[in-house]
């Protein structure tokens, strides 16, 4: 069972990311993967779902995992820099996939993956300053807006994209943002 979902979140990667497009046959996915078309409904009931876990796995395998031990580890240029690598190398899947129906659920889709961790980043630099609540808002904030930073510069960014440069943009957002918390905190 594991196996054959590894294998179809796997294919369904693959495809998007080669075809440029989300539009790509349930047929295509099962035969890639080397399984039944039924197995594909039977795990995940149509193509749209698949591709949104497809996204959920590699961003949880990619940018989650990681730094789930240490959520200091999860702001700085390391992270912000870990960030932009990973939208630059699977640009054409997050590409295709933004540009879908299903855009809107993919960012609820990741943003509920990241909000936790950036929260809990929040917390451990501003804990004693910050209330929960607003930690949890800030997060859901950060993590929508890099969301749709991330979305833009996939988008319409030069190829090839430049991990280095956008990894500067992000860092210079997070320092403006610990400032005004900082100040807020005075």
């Amino acid at each position: 069972m594991r196996r054959t979902r590894a294998a179809l979140l796997g294919a369904a990667t693959a495809l998007v990311s080669e075809r440029g497009t989300a539009n790509v046959p349930v047929s295509d996915i099962a035969d890639a993967a080397g399984v039944s078309r039924q197995l594909v409904y039977l795990h995940y009931g149509d193509r749209d779902t698949l591709l949104l876990e497809a996204a959920l796995d590699l961003a949880r395998r990619e940018l989650t995992e990681p730094w789930e031990d240490d959520p200091t580890e999860a702001v700085g240029r390391g992270r912000a820099l870990a960030v932009a690598r990973h939208f630059a190398a699977h640009q054409g899947f997050y590409r295709a996939m933004f540009a879908t129906a299903s855009a809107f659920a993919l960012h609820q889709v990741v943003s509920g993956l990241l909000a936790p961790l950036r929260r809990d980043a929040l917390l451990a630099r501003f804990g004693d300053t910050m209330a929960p609540r607003m930690a949890d808002d800030l997060a859901v904030f950060i993590t929508g807006g890099g969301a749709a930073l991330m979305s833009d510069w996939l988008a319409s960014g030069e190829d090839p994209l430049d991990p280095e440069s956008m990894a500067d943009r992000l860092e210079a957002i997070g320092r403006l943002l610990a400032g005004a918390c900082a100040t807020a905190a005075d």
